[in-house]
């Protein structure tokens, strides 16, 4: 089992920046990519972005050079750095461990919205 708890959400206003963290306990040797994933009211979750073990990322199309996924293997956490935020970033963002195996675990959630 693997216990994901974020941080970092908040109000912010439009060109601002925020930084979210994951924290990871629990079976972390077998956790193998990192996401984050948001979900804006009435929209389905959408993967943001991703990065391996080996600390190679890639980004949805709307946030590529916003926002930085990043990985310390050492504190067990992933952080998603968002800058140039947008009012259309407004969302829960999800943390998300993909396991070397046929499951995953997710994290409570944290809130960012975007004033304009």
């Amino acid at each position: 089992q693997v216990q994901l708890v974020e941080s970092g959400g908040g109000l912010v206003q439009a060109g601002g920046s925020l930084r979210l963290s994951c924290a990871a306990s629990g079976d972390i040797f077998n956790i193998n990519t990192m996401e984050w994933y948001r979900q804006a009211p009435r929209k389905q979750r959408e993967l943001v972005a991703a990065i391996t073990n080996g600390g190679s990322a890639n980004y949805e199309d709307s946030v590529k050079g916003r926002f930085t996924i990043s990985r310390d293997n050492a504190k067990n956490t992933v952080y998603l750095q968002m800058n140039s935020l947008k009012p259309e970033d407004t969302a829960v963002y999800y943390c998300r461990a993909d396991m070397y195996g046929p499951y995953d675990y997710w994290g409570q959630g944290t809130q960012v919205t975007v004033s304009s």
